[in-house]
Formats: structure tokens, C-alpha cells, sequence
């Protein structure tokens, strides 16, 4: 599906989706417990994933918009019967389908079950690298393979392990770590992590640890008080997850937010402003792109207090953004760049290759192909804002959800109109994202 875009000015008050990252957490979490009712979840392709990574565990996820009466009739929740801990050996493959955190954290899962568990899912996930989670099951006593032996899906996992120490890097995924620290929790013994390399994205552990607590499980850091800076990671083994009177609510994604304030940053009307309810604080790191909105000369206001940003057009100045920890902003700063004076420097970005697509360098490309200036090198992009200038064109989303959010915000002030392809994989974390964008006021077609 494509989307055309018309530049033009956007105002109004939107609601951002709830949170990806928390989501899926929330649902393995509530899988692993008795039972839980996981609120104001994000409902996506990537998160129906999840969901039925746990009933093939032997669990069972049931939608439910009246199940919890107190957050409001038209609140939808997910009721959650989950495996108690001791994940039943599949029937069938587990089907990811493009959701990387499904794999790595069903992966940890598998590794409990007595048997062997098949995870695999669509030509972009078998194509990234699982490699050291696999190892570190190993270490734990299960088997543990890539089918093709190149440390990609699909894999097979035999369990079942019962803890005890691994050693794994931590500048590949961290989405590893909260796969040991999740199963950890229900192991016999527990799981100590010890980091062979330094942390990337540490805000996404943060957020594990966050969502543990919630469920009443205690696991910690170790060598500092929060994921950034860690030696490693400690949970205890025999942990029962039980949220408190049995219901988690999810918060606001800033990963969605991010392009919600970019286009209020770029593209909102004289007089006016996009405001996005829904911005609870909280430990993830994409809340960052409020700071670089700031930096770069944005009228931006966030009333931590309501939950609320407010974004105006500025007129914006590149600046320099480290996305060691913040991955997932790489796409938004990279269209923000492409509309502001000066030179936009990203830095620490090569474990941004290794998402759905090279996102380093499909956003120099598709940027490129509107008339952004762009240098690209392993570790660092760089838009030349004042050297471009943004026209209409033909972009590829890449099957890339980020992407085709981030190249819509570029269109909204290029001149003449964008086609946006692959629009269709918005689902993945932002179903409603061209709705939202109509709601305020974008003319986009979808076809």
C-alpha cells in the first residue's frame, strides 16, 4: 500500500498509541503469572506476536474492552491466563513474523520448556542476528540452534535450563538481556549476566527492570543503580509474576511520539500546535527526542505532570545526537535534520544496521531521493540541512515501520506531493498512524 502526502500545515490534540516495548513485556509478564489483565496495551502486528508466542506456551490472551471497568469503557485490555512459569512445549512453530523482540524473548521462554521449541518468522527477521542469545542458552544448559547455522532464525530451542551464570556482549541487542532476565525470574536458580562488552540502548533494559517490579519480581543491576553503566544483571530464580490487584498499564510510546512532535516541530500551523496526551513518564529512552527537539531550537513543551507535549513549528538548527542508547530515533532525527539549518550529526549508530533494515542507510538513500544532502559512514550519519532541499518523491519504506513514519514527516514540508510505499507496515507499532496524521490535518491518501 502507498501513501501520497500533500505538505501542509497540521494542528489538534491527539492521543499518543501505548508503548511497543512495554507491551510486549507486559504481555510475556502476564504470560509467566497466573493470570493478569495487561491494560491500554498496544494491539499491533508485533504484539499479536507476542501474544501468540504465550498461547503456545499454554497460556491464553483474550481481548477485552470491559475488563477492567475502572479505566473506562472504551479501554481495551488483554485477559491473560498464563503458564504459571513452566511454558508447555509448542505444538507448532512459534510464528514471529517481523517481530524481533518476539524472537529474543520468547527465545528465553523456550529454553524453560522440557522439549524443543521452533521460533522463526518472515525474510527480514530470519535476517538478523540472534547469534549471541543462542550462545548464552547454551551456557545454561540448553541446546540451542540456528537451522542454518548462521545464528538467524529459524531457531530451535531444547530446554529446559534451571539458571546459573552467562557471560554475553551487550553491544548487540539488549533485547538479550531482558530475554535472561524474563525466564531468569521462573528458573530454578536464577540467572546472573555478566556484560562481556559495554550496554547499547541501556533505557530498554531499564524498562525490563521497570515492568519486573510491576509484576512483583525483584532483579537489579549490578555495579550501578541503573542499566546504563552495569557490569551486569542479577535475578533471583523461583519468582512469582503477579502485578498488583492483578492489572499493568501500559504507558505512552515515545518511539510513536517522536514523529507525532517532529511533525508539530516542522509543520504546524501559525498560531497552533500539535498536542499529544498520553506522554507519561517513564524509563524509556525515547524520551530523549524531546531534549533533541529542544536542542535544536524547537518550540516544544512537555507538562510531565498532565502527560502532555505541546510542539510548535520552529525553525530548527542541526545538531549532534548519540543514538547508542535511542536506536529507534535514528529515522525521526534523520527527517529533522533534513529541514534544519546546518549539519545534523548522528552518531554511535552501527547497531542501528541491524533492525529491521540497514535504517543508517535507508534513510541516507530515501532521504537523498527527496533532495536532502547526506554523508554516510559506518558509524555516523550526517544531513546536510542546509544544503538540501526537500521535493516530492517516490520512497521506499523498506517493510520498515520507522521508516515510513519518519519519511512522512520529511514530506509534510517538501515541496510537491511524496509517495510513501509500504505504508502498510505502520501496523507494527502505530496502526492508526495516517488516521492520526489526518486527524491533524494532513491530505494523505491511502491506495
Amino acid at each position: 500500500m502507498d501513501a501520497h502526502i500533500t505538505p501542509g500545515d497540521v494542528g489538534g490534540t491527539i492521543r499518543a498509541p501505548p508503548s511497543k516495548s512495554y507491551t510486549h513485556r507486559a504481555i510475556l509478564a502476564a504470560g509467566y503469572s497466573d493470570e493478569a489483565i495487561v491494560r491500554s496495551p498496544l494491539d499491533s502486528a508485533d504484539t499479536r506476536a507476542t501474544a501468540r508466542a504465550v498461547e503456545a506456551f499454554g497460556g491464553t490472551v483474550d481481548r477485552d474492552p470491559d475488563a477492567d471497568a475502572s479505566g473506562g469503557a472504551d479501554e481495551e485490555a488483554f485477559v491473560i491466563d498464563g503458564f504459571a512459569g513452566d511454558p508447555s512445549v509448542p505444538d507448532d512453530v512459534i510464528d514471529c513474523a517481523n517481530s524481533g523482540t518476539t524472537t529474543r524473548l520468547v527465545a528465553g521462554a523456550a529454553g524453560l520448556a522440557d522439549g524443543g521449541s521452533v521460533l522463526t518468522g518472515d525474510a527480514s527477521l530470519r535476517s538478523r542476528p540472534q547469534g549471541p542469545l543462542l550462545d548464552a542458552l547454551e551456557q545454561l544448559g540448553a541446546r540451542a540452534d540456528s537451522t542454518r547455522g548462521n545464528g538467524q532464525a529459524p531457531l530451535v530451542v531444547f530446554g529446559p535450563i534451571s539458571g546459573g551464570d552467562v557471560a554475553i556482549p551487550g553491544d548487540v541487542s539488549s533485547q538479550y538481556i531482558t530475554a535472561l532476565l524474563l525466564a531468569g525470574a521462573a528458573s530454578d536458580e536464577g540467572i546472573t549476566i555478566d556484560l562481556t562488552t559495554d550496554l547499547k540502548s541501556a533505557p530498554y533494559v531499564d524498562i525490563t527492570l521497570e515492568v519486573l517490579a510491576d509484576f512483583g519480581v525483584d532483579a537489579e543491576p549490578i555495579g550501578s543503580d541503573t542499566a546504563a553503566g552495569a557490569d551486569g544483571f542479577r535475578v533471583a530464580g523461583g519468582q512469582r509474576y503477579a502485578p498488583d490487584d492483578g492489572t499493568y498499564t501500559v504507558p505512552g510510546d515515545f518511539s510513536s511520539i517522536s514523529y507525532l512532535a517532529a511533525a508539530g516541530a516542522v509543520a504546524a500551523a501559525p498560531d497552533d500546535a500539535v498536542t499529544v496526551r498520553g506522554a507519561v513518564e517513564s524509563a524509556q529512552g525515547d524520551t530523549a527526542i524531546v531534549d533533541v527537539l529542544d536542542r535544536m531550537g524547537a518550540d516544544i513543551e512537555w507538562d510531565r505532570a498532565d502527560a502532555t507535549i505541546h510542539a510548535r513549528r520552529s525553525d530548527l538548527s542541526g545538531v549532534e545526537v548519540d543514538v547508542g542508547d535511542t536506536p529507534d530515533l535514528l529515522p525521526t532525527i534523520a527527517a529533522l535534520g533534513a529541514v534544519a539549518d546546518g549539519e545534523t550529526r548522528i552518531v554511535n549508530c552501527e547497531h542501528v544496521r541491524y533492525k529491521e533494515t540497514d535504517r543508517v542507510s535507508a534513510m541516507a538513500e530515501e532521504l537523498s531521493a527527496m533532495g536532502a544532502s547526506v554523508t554516510e559512514d559506518p558509524d555516523t550519519l550526517t544531513i546536510h540541512g542546509g544544503e538540501s532541499d526537500l521535493h516530492g518523491a517516490t520512497v521506499d519504506g523498506r517493510g520498515d515501520h520507522r521508516l515510513v513514519m519518519a519519511l512522512s514527516v520529511a514530506a509534510l514540508v517538501a515541496d510537491g506531493e511524496t509517495t510513501v510505499q509500504g505504508a502498510e507496515h505502520v501496523d507494527v507499532s502505530f496502526p492508526d498512524f495516517f488516521q492520526t496524521l489526518a486527524d491533524l490535518g494532513v491530505d494523505v491518501n491511502l491506495e
